[in-house]
């Protein structure tokens, strides 16, 4: 149940060094669907449990990483009103085309003080081959791999985290569900939600900006992370950590790469956020535990590898 005029995360581009590769990652190994390849290269993909036209959208490119992460929104009006309320924070706007992805309506992009770019959005296409909505299996077809339901968000780093925070929850009423300060009380992590979900987007301080940490999808359950590290091992698929659980979101995860050095997540769980509840505050004498529960410290890897 959305909270806020902005929906949930709708779609992430991701650039991949071999689009052969990344689609057997991310179509046979985490289990999306591909929906086109389209005539500039880029390649749209969805989860089985997504009614829209695709999530996923792989660019093909000569460094990993991110291009975009897009938030939908409630209506085409509510367009303009998070535009204005962007532009008086003193953040440049710029629209983009309806069409410029296939399905999807006219965008309103931005660049985050972190050096991210977001867009915003409130129509694209329906999938023709969304969940069942008359008389409904679970699943229309038989789900592959880890099985991912959907995509679920994204950890990105960067260094303006303060007015990142600012940018999320005054133009856009996103919430502060759980966050990590330092003993000075700055800001280490931002956890930050526009739905009932522990989050939809983290941001972490990073001593350089636009910095792509991990996306993430949501599976069924705890025995399907199980499953994902099953399928890890079984075809070398290089691992960072888990299957453990997050003390933050209390999410059950494990971390992985792709091919082109992208962190994934496949992940089940995390608490329940209402508009009314606390955030929730680690100190930075136990990130170790906030982050990794059971092992209560960090590994090299999951914090200074980004793309």
């Amino acid at each position: 149940m959305a909270m806020t005029g902005v929906l949930r995360p709708g779609f992430v581009q991701i650039r991949v060094l071999d689009m052969d590769e990344a689609l057997t990652h991310y179509c046979d190994r985490i289990g999306l669907d591909e929906v086109s390849r389209e005539a500039d290269g880029r390649v749209y993909l969805k989860a089985y449990d997504e009614f829209d036209r695709h999530s996923i959208i792989l660019r093909p490119a000569d460094a990993a990483g991110m291009d975009v992460m897009g938030f939908k929104v409630a209506s085409d009006a509510d367009l303009d009103i998070f535009g204005e309320r962007i532009a008086a924070l003193g953040i440049a706007l710029d629209e983009v085309p309806a069409g410029e992805q296939p399905g999807v309506g006219r965008r309103l992009g931005f660049v985050a003080p972190t050096g991210h770019r977001f867009e915003l959005y409130a129509d694209m296409a329906a999938s023709e081959n969304g969940p069942i909505i008359d008389n409904p299996d679970v699943w229309r077809d038989d789900p592959r791999g880890m099985r991912a339901i959907r995509f679920d968000h994204c950890l990105l780093y960067g260094g303006d985290v303060d007015g990142a925070l600012t940018l999320f929850t005054e133009a856009l009423g996103f919430k502060l569900s759980e966050c990590v300060k330092a003993p000075d009380g700055m800001y280490i992590a931002v956890f930050l939600t526009c739905s009932n979900k522990a989050h939809d987007l983290a941001i972490v301080r990073h001593e350089e900006d636009g910095k792509f940490h991990h996306c993430s999808f949501l599976l069924e359950n705890w025995h399907d992370v199980g499953h994902a590290a099953d399928i890890i091992t079984r075809y070398d698929i290089s691992h960072d950590i888990g299957p453990t659980r997050h003390g933050i979101t209390r999410g059950q995860t494990i971390y992985f790469f792709d091919p082109s050095g992208n962190r994934n997540e496949v992940f089940a769980g995390g608490y329940a956020y209402y508009p009314d509840h606390p955030t929730r505050v680690w100190q930075a004498d136990e990130v170790g535990k906030a982050i990794f529960y059971y092992e209560r410290e960090l590994n090299d890897r999951f914090m200074s590898v980004v793309t």
